[in-house]
């Protein structure tokens, strides 16, 4: 017999943790072209807390109630008409739907099957479900914003986090010479991944450390120390910077363009 109800965390109204509540509602049904995904872990990213609050995506999704969590991995249920791609049993991870809400903080989700891809047998649910959108973030800002090219210098904030990690590497991929801002004590893992050069943001102001970049992948912003204005001196004449966690100001966009540089 078929489970009709599902276990998920949702929530009524906007605001700080106490917002969040386990619930039983309608396990839901994939249609055509869509599966059904028994959810093993969902990621949990700056955005959810955000929307959670009554920012972030919240002005896409409207008013609650609703159910968060977009990064999830889990194992396919059953698939709706039409799907030729994934079947039952596969073990798949994806980040279905963003920006809507996708559902994610529940025991069952469905979303079309192109949303979703296998799970390497030797990735782990828990580690699947942290990479969707920490990674797409980073290729987006690196290939679609930045259109990063071999050779190139390309400066990374925040080298060690969740999007940063994931920006060192996919710039080495592409050819660029890899900088990154990072404590000392995640120098050497950075390098492995890939990291050319490093500065110990705690020790030294990067812009006396860096010079002539083509390219900076701001990851922290003007909230913490002027860190988006202060890049704008290390980048080389027609250099860009791409600020992400509070996008590209006025202001921004008015001192990179004094600077002849690009924002």
């Amino acid at each position: 017999m078929t489970v009709s109800t599902m276990r998920a965390v949702t929530q009524d109204g906007f605001g700080g943790p106490e917002v969040l509540k386990v619930a039983q509602v309608p396990r839901p049904v994939p249609l055509p072209t869509e599966v059904l995904v028994r959810v093993h872990a969902a990621g949990i990213n700056p955005v959810d807390w955000k929307t959670r609050a009554g920012t972030g995506m919240a002005g896409v999704l409207g008013e609650p109630p609703f159910i968060l969590g977009w990064d999830v991995s889990g194992v396919v249920e059953e698939t709706g008409f039409g799907v030729t791609t994934l079947k039952a049993g596969d073990e798949v991870y994806g980040m279905p739907w963003f920006p809507r809400a996708a559902g994610g903080y529940a025991e069952y989700v469905t979303a079309p099957a192109r949303q979703f891809a296998r799970k390497p047998a030797t990735v782990g649910h828990e580690q699947a479900a942290a990479v969707p959108l920490a990674a797409l973030t980073a290729w987006q800002a690196l290939v679609d914003a930045a259109e990063v090219r071999p050779g190139q210098r390309v400066l990374i904030h925040a080298a060690a986090g969740g999007v940063g990690h994931f920006a060192v590497q996919f710039a080495k991929h592409l050819g660029a010479h890899v900088i990154g801002t990072a404590s000392r004590s995640r120098h050497d893992w950075l390098t492995k991944l890939g990291a050319d050069e490093l500065i110990d943001y705690t020790a030294v102001r990067f812009e006396d450390a860096v010079r002539d970049v083509d390219v900076v992948i701001d990851l922290v912003g003007d909230h913490h120390d002027t860190t988006s204005t202060r890049s704008l001196q290390v980048l080389r004449p027609g250099g860009l910077i791409v600020a992400i966690p509070a996008g590209v100001s006025e202001q921004l966009r008015d001192a990179a363009e004094a600077r002849g540089v690009r924002a």
